[in-house]
């Protein structure tokens, strides 16, 4: 046997190895539980809500329209005098901080405390809330994202010059039972940490 056949072969029983771990075991939960922030909100000068998903004809995702109502909440519970919606315009012309925006003033929010902005990647979201958020020199901020994304965001905006108060949503994911669910969390997990390695890469070190 050649040694690329032999290569192939030891990386196929890795790889089949490594699925069923992820499937048959709980080691996705424990790496998930590990990566997830866990929030303690307190008073700030504003709220961030950050992007997720909407459908070409507007209606928020569940994910969505969950962040918005965790940063109504925190508004509403006096944590902080702004609330910032974030999220892009998709491709028919619906905006999603919009739609969140319009979500927040029938909930009762005053309008001159609702800011909103656009951004495809976290990045973008939080050099756009830096330019929003300048003018009315406000650096201490409640973010409001994923708990399994929250690590990545903070280090963004912490970047970007804020200080960050994490008030994630629990994610339920950590939680997956059954090998398919299991799986899917890892390939989750897998694109958080790629994700995460490339922003560093990306920002270089600080200068």
């Amino acid at each position: 046997m050649s040694r690329g056949a032999a290569a192939l072969r030891l990386l196929g029983g890795a790889t089949l190895a490594g699925v069923a771990l992820c499937a048959f075991t709980p080691l996705p939960n424990a790496a998930c539980r590990r990566m997830a922030v866990a929030g303690a909100p307190r008073p700030a000068q504003a709220i961030v809500v950050l992007g997720s998903d909407m459908s070409r004809e507007g209606m928020l995702s569940a994910s969505s329209l969950r962040r918005a109502l965790h940063g109504i909440l925190l508004y509403r519970r006096g944590l902080a005098p702004r609330l910032v919606f974030l999220g892009p315009r998709v491709a028919s012309g619906h905006s999603q901080s919009e739609a969140r925006a319009a979500l927040a003033l029938e909930c009762g929010i005053p309008p001159a405390a609702i800011l909103t902005g656009e951004g495809w990647t976290t990045r973008e979201e939080a050099e756009g809330v830096k330019a929003l958020l300048a003018a009315r020199d406000a650096r201490t901020i409640l973010l409001v994202t994923g708990a399994l994304h929250m690590g990545r965001a903070r280090w963004l905006f912490e970047r970007a010059g804020f200080e960050v108060i994490p008030a994630p949503l629990p994610d339920a994911s950590c939680e997956s039972a059954g090998a398919e669910a299991r799986l899917g969390l890892a390939m989750s997990l897998l694109q958080e940490m790629l994700a995460r390695a490339y922003n560093r890469a990306l920002a270089g070190p600080r200068g």
